[in-house]
């Protein structure tokens, strides 16, 4: 398939995507911690036809990227970003319990280090 467009121009990339440094920090941010929720999500069997998709080790790691990075970056982008990114997060931490055969005592969960104990 050709770059081109139908009457054989080149398309101007300049026009289809925004510079990075256009993008405002909050953004990229929030954008970045979405993809490791979702991604955490997939890992966790959250996700249509779940179980096949499930791999705790893969969604232990996400969730604590994710952790950090909220952690990290909560002062930065304010209260009305990191709330509810904090919940997710939360939320995907119990998720995390409750499907591991063997839970991890309190405080040693994914992410853990980074937001203290996570209790339901």
């Amino acid at each position: 398939m050709s770059d081109a467009t139908p009457t054989g121009e080149t398309p101007d990339f300049d026009t289809m995507t925004r510079d990075i440094a256009d993008v405002p920090a909050v953004e990229v941010i929030t954008t970045v911690a979405v993809h490791l929720m979702s991604s955490a999500a997939v890992n966790l069997g959250l996700a249509e036809e779940g179980e096949q998709h499930k791999d705790l080790d893969e969604a232990r790691k996400l969730i604590t990227a994710l952790a950090g990075l909220v952690t990290a970056g909560a002062t930065e982008i304010s209260n009305f970003h990191a709330g509810p990114l904090r919940d997710g997060l939360k939320s995907l931490q119990l998720a995390f319990r409750e499907a591991s055969v063997v839970p991890d005592e309190p405080g040693q969960g994914p992410g853990e280090k980074f937001t203290g104990p996570v209790f339901g």
